[in-house]
């Protein structure tokens, strides 16, 4: 096994806490050149799962969304590869993404809202897909359907699931 081998499949993570405990396992098992997707709708804990990721690689934060500045890379402080995040929700094409002209080989590269985007940076990737949960939360009617996503409890569990791509 290589990579997030080991982690292929899904679990359910019961708060934001235990998102970044995962974080910090993913990061335990990624070196340089690997390349991890995060896809899931607007808040439900992307960036969080980075946060764990960055904690566990030992790199400079604060871990924040880049989605206004596209790509940040974290350098190690504990001698280490860097952490390049980005935020591949403004770009328009897997070329701009290209266009960044990121050491994907030197480093461990984090893309949220990358699928679709990343076909042909590497030979294989990590998708890494974050699902809420409903389990009661977000329900605000009596016919128990879920309204607006942005009105869904923060806290609410997620459905992780971890596949090798292609």
């Amino acid at each position: 096994m290589t990579g997030l081998d080991a982690l292929i499949g899904e679990r359910e993570i019961a708060s934001p806490e235990a998102m970044e405990d995962l974080g910090r396992e993913i990061g335990a098992l990624l070196g340089p050149g690997d390349l991890v997707v995060l896809t899931g709708p607007l808040g439900a804990g992307k960036t969080t799962l980075a946060r764990g990721i960055a904690e566990a690689l030992g790199v400079r934060g604060p871990i924040q969304s880049p989605t206004f500045v596209i790509a940040r890379t974290h350098p190690s402080l504990v001698g280490r590869m860097p952490l390049i995040h980005v935020d591949a929700y403004r770009l328009g094409s897997p070329a701009e993404l290209d266009d960044l002209d990121l050491d994907l080989d030197g480093s461990v590269t984090i893309v949220e809202w990358g699928r679709g985007m990343v076909e042909g940076l590497r030979d294989t990737w990590w998708d890494v897909e974050i699902g809420r949960e409903w389990h009661g939360h977000g329900v605000d009617n009596a016919c128990g359907t879920i309204g607006r996503e942005d009105e869904l409890d923060a806290a609410a569990p997620r459905r992780v699931t971890v596949t090798r791509r292609p």
